[in-house]
């Protein structure tokens, strides 16, 4: 399986010390932003872990060091040159300013700075993909991460055009628990539990049953909206594909799964393509190919990986048709996108602050 691509960063720019904070650590993308961050060895001297009250004094790894969550508070951004915002909107609107002021990069993995001036949506694998990598900017403006089943989506269908020209496409994308944080992973499996011992169900993240059960649609409490989602896939998908993506006609579900996006993409051709000059046309960097009936990919297989898992089916009616199954761990994509950006801002911040 391939392992991700690290961004293209001559060996000094490596050994400069720089500092970041994590702001949301304690949640399921702030920690695996931390875990990220170790594994790529980004240059960090200093990475300090911001949360919420309820978090506060909770011991985080960082690779071989054990640190502590702290409140986040003005003071905690001064001299950071990177602040990943991984928490909830909400938490990112009331600080991501405090931080931008004191100097920092701001990566937003949340979305919501998405529509402030400056901002941009971006996935350094479609950039790269198109080859239209965003030179850095002296004074850049919030980094956006694109949402990972966007970034799905748009990498196999720009892909896929290489082979043919791509007539229409209609996706599925399976929405986990996990893209509502860990209470969307604890509602799950609490309601689990109760349908089996005939309980009541909590509804206070989903507002509707969602164990042993496909919904297209939430309650009227439930944030965000499929509707939203679908919508917030689209623009991301439209943002990082450029004029050359396919168009897209899109529904997201929610499915009883905690962890990994899986989607279903049906593609019309013209002219019709065989299977494998589709899958040659999708294999390359950051997308795995099933190659036999008993590998297909699922949410399961996929969790950790940091490849797309994608199998090939011809339809059976239409001869110019075909469908895409893909899996991702959504989580993962959206920390690697997250870091990608953070080190594409390196070449503004030569030196670091620290002295």
């Amino acid at each position: 399986m391939n392992e991700p691509v690290k961004s293209q960063l001559v060996p000094a720019a490596r050994a400069k010390l720089y500092r970041a904070a994590i702001v949301g650590a304690a949640s399921l993308r702030g920690k695996e932003v931390a875990e990220m961050l170790n594994e790529r060895n980004f240059p960090a001297a200093d990475v300090r872990l911001l949360d919420d009250d309820e978090s506060l004094g909770q011991l985080e790894a960082m690779g071989d060091e054990i640190s502590f969550i702290q409140r986040v508070r003005s003071e905690q951004f001064e001299n950071v040159d990177f602040t990943f915002f991984a928490g909830d909107a909400q938490s990112t609107r009331q600080n991501w300013k405090a931080a931008r002021d004191a100097g920092s990069a701001i990566i937003d993995l949340s979305g919501a700075v998405e529509d402030e001036a400056g901002a941009s949506v971006r996935s350094l694998w479609l950039e790269r993909e198109r080859g239209q990598v965003a030179p850095p900017e002296l004074q850049p403006g919030p980094c956006v991460t694109a949402h990972a089943g966007a970034v799905m989506l748009a990498l196999l269908l720009l892909r896929a055009r290489k082979a043919a020209e791509i007539r229409r496409v209609a996706a599925t994308l399976f929405e986990p628990a996990s893209e509502r944080g860990q209470r969307g992973m604890d509602e799950l499996h609490q309601q689990t539990v109760n349908l089996l011992s005939f309980q009541p169900l909590p509804k206070d993240v989903f507002d509707a049953q969602v164990a042993f059960n496909m919904l297209a649609r939430l309650g009227q409490i439930a944030e965000p909206a499929l509707d939203s989602v679908e919508a917030k896939v689209l623009r991301h998908y439209r943002k990082i594909g450029g004029a050359e993506a396919p168009p897209l006609s899109l529904m997201a579900i929610a499915a009883p799964i905690f962890h990994g996006h899986a989607l279903s993409a049906f593609l019309e051709t013209e002219p019709s393509v065989n299977l494998a000059g589709i899958a040659s046309a999708l294999a390359g960097d950051h997308v795995a190919i099933a190659e036999g009936d008993q590998d297909w990919p699922s949410n399961v297989s996929a969790a950790g990986q940091g490849d797309i898992l994608v199998a090939l089916k011809r339809d059976s009616v239409d001869q110019k048709g075909f469908w895409i199954w893909a899996a991702a761990d959504n989580l993962r994509i959206s920390a690697l996108t997250a870091v990608d950006c953070a080190e594409s801002l390196m070449a503004t911040r030569p030196t670091g602050k620290i002295q």
